[in-house]
């Protein structure tokens, strides 16, 4: 049986297929250029998902990621005589299967999620997008000058909300010599918000300026009241061992954000709120989950890959305590609707790294490595209607 969405369906394009592995199933998202009819269904002796798509065609090769998907082995296409469009997704193991489509949302389009559920299924890598052969743009008709003129006026910079840990009250963390964490992270989130403020097409906002305390909520309110599109805390780690030493970079892990989706499902004030460019103002439960899902999982890849490149740029100046990106349920990571990334930038417990921290030179050396990440990472994922986004 055809399914169609909302009892209606056209012709319409695979733009791209995306994945996202979840600790109890793996999400397959397809992009479409407009509604669709389609079927899915299972098939056993070899394990295998099969999806036909009405009167459709893909936009370009569908391939999955090259690292490796605990449950899914590849994915494979092809036109049928039918004028369908059938994708054949190859399993390690048997899985239940649950689909539907959503409309556009903002700067989102029409989708078609397939969720592959496997109650063994055990959590796993970081979102995962599938790459493709491009298609070449087609040519802009209009004249430089008019294009100018036209898109100018709605470009705006891309926000960056610093947030130094700790603060009033709340001192952090303290070294040998008496250095305070909160003092340290100021400095830090000062010096990286000019930086950031000296790129074209950037704008940093500080959660504080000042030694004062803020609750851990209230700086992603800031953060989210400022329409940001990057969170970055800032903070200098302890541990009893004086010999520790070097930086990390944290992400939410998926138990943080389950229990934060629970959180936005439950609270009546965050009914009406927006997600992803998407206001919860409805009853549906189950559209509720669908529409934060999907907001976390993306948000959660811009923030791993964002991560990513920081991590990098941390390692050519010095130490890392972590050469990989570490998850966490730590609070300032759970804006639903915001890539959010937390740097320990060193341990303020070891001497030698205590002296580091607030020596200016070093400071610079820190706002350097992250601001190198940031405009990496942005320099090929940078939202759309920015001015970056334009460039």
């Amino acid at each position: 049986m055809w399914v169609s969405f909302a009892g209606k369906a056209f012709s319409a394009e695979i733009e791209r297929l995306r994945v996202w592995p979840a600790p109890d199933k793996t999400r397959v998202v397809f992009d479409l250029s407009g509604n669709v009819e389609y079927k899915a269904f299972t098939v056993d002796n070899p394990s295998r998902v099969v999806i036909d798509f009405k009167n459709s065609n893909a936009q370009k090769e569908l391939v999955l990621p090259v690292r490796k998907n605990r449950l899914l082995k590849r994915v494979r296409s092809a036109k049928k005589q039918n004028k369908s469009f059938r994708v054949v997704l190859d399993l390690r193991r048997n899985v239940k299967i649950k689909s539907f489509q959503l409309g556009p949302a903002e700067n989102k389009g029409h989708r078609l999620v397939i969720d592959l559920i496997d109650p063994r299924m055990a959590p796993q890598a970081e979102p995962q997008v599938a790459q493709g052969k491009k298609k070449k743009p087609a040519k802009q008709t209009v004249s430089k000058k008019k294009k100018q003129q036209v898109s100018e006026p709605i470009l705006r910079d891309l926000v960056v909300a610093i947030d130094a840990g700790h603060g009033g009250k709340d001192p952090g963390a303290s070294g040998k010599r008496g250095t305070r964490e909160k003092d340290v992270v100021l400095s830090i989130a000062k010096k990286l918000a000019r930086k950031i403020n000296n790129t074209p097409g950037m704008r940093a906002v500080l959660t504080r300026e000042r030694d004062i305390f803020l609750p851990l909520r209230k700086r992603i309110e800031i953060a989210r009241r400022h329409n940001a599109d990057l969170f970055i805390s800032l903070h200098a780690d302890a541990f009893r061992n004086h010999t520790v030493q070097g930086s990390s970079v944290y992400v939410l892990s998926e138990h943080g954000a389950s229990s934060e989706a629970a959180r936005w499902l439950a609270e009546k004030e965050n009914a009406a709120d927006f997600i992803g460019g998407v206001k919860l103002h409805t009853e549906d439960k189950l559209l509720k989950e669908v529409l934060i899902d999907l907001s976390q999982n993306a948000v959660m890849d811009a923030s791993t890959n964002v991560a990513r490149e920081v991590l990098n740029g941390l390692q050519r100046i010095g130490k890392v305590h972590k050469p990989t990106v570490q998850h966490a349920g730590f609070v300032v990571l759970k804006a639903p609707d915001i890539p959010s990334i937390l740097i320990e930038t060193a341990f303020i417990t070891n001497p030698k790294e205590e002296r580091k921290l607030i020596n200016p030179s070093h400071q610079k050396k820190l706002v350097d490595a992250i601001h190198r990440g940031i405009t990496r990472y942005f320099s090929e994922y940078a939202p759309p209607g920015t001015r970056l986004a334009a460039r």
